[in-house]
């Protein structure tokens, strides 16, 4: 799977949303829950 996650200021959700990224996370530590959840641990 190939694919982006993005966060931290001073990117949005909504930035995210605008250029198909497949997670966003504010920080480091919610970034790690964001791609378990997408490879489905």
């Amino acid at each position: 799977m190939n694919g982006a996650v993005v966060g931290r200021a001073p990117l949005s959700r909504e930035y995210a949303d605008r250029i198909g990224a497949h997670g966003y996370a504010p920080d480091a530590y919610s970034a790690v829950k964001v791609v378990g959840e997408l490879l489905g641990r």
